[in-house]
Parts: C-alpha cells; structure tokens; sequence
C-alpha cells in the first residue's frame, strides 16, 4: 500500500526531474558546442547551483508533505 502523501509528492518529483534534465542539457550544450572554457565552466557551474537548489526545495516540500503542513500559504 502506497504511503497517503505519494499522489502530493508527484508533481514536485516531476518538476524537480525535468529541471535537471534541463541543466545537464545546457551544460552538454555548452561542452559540446565549442563555446570558449570560461563559458562552459560557467554554465556548469550555475548549472550545479541551480540542481543543488532545486534538490533543496524538493527535500523542503517533502518536509512539508510528511508533516501535513501541505498548504504553506495558511501561515501568511
């Protein structure tokens, strides 16, 4: 039997894995097209910046799930 919260952790599994695609896609692109090292590095860079930050807030909005707490905006 699946935990009560898995349909409410879908969406943000789904969103977090489409978003490092992206980033792996850009940092592929900028490795793979010849642009000068300085640019790659960058991209990669920001590129783990940003995959480190999404990672975050699945690991926040899973958090929030598993403690009921599902709507954040009754706090405000």
């Amino acid at each position: 039997m699946l935990h009560p919260y898995t349909k409410k952790l879908i969406a943000p599994v789904a969103v977090t894995t489409l978003m490092i695609i992206a980033y792996i896609a850009y940092m592929i692109f900028a490795i793979k097209t010849g642009f000068p090292t300085w640019v790659q590095v960058l991209v990669t860079i920001v590129a783990l910046i940003m995959t480190g930050a999404m990672l975050y807030v699945l690991y926040t909005r899973y958090k929030e799930i598993m403690s009921g707490e599902e709507d954040d905006l009754d706090k405000y």
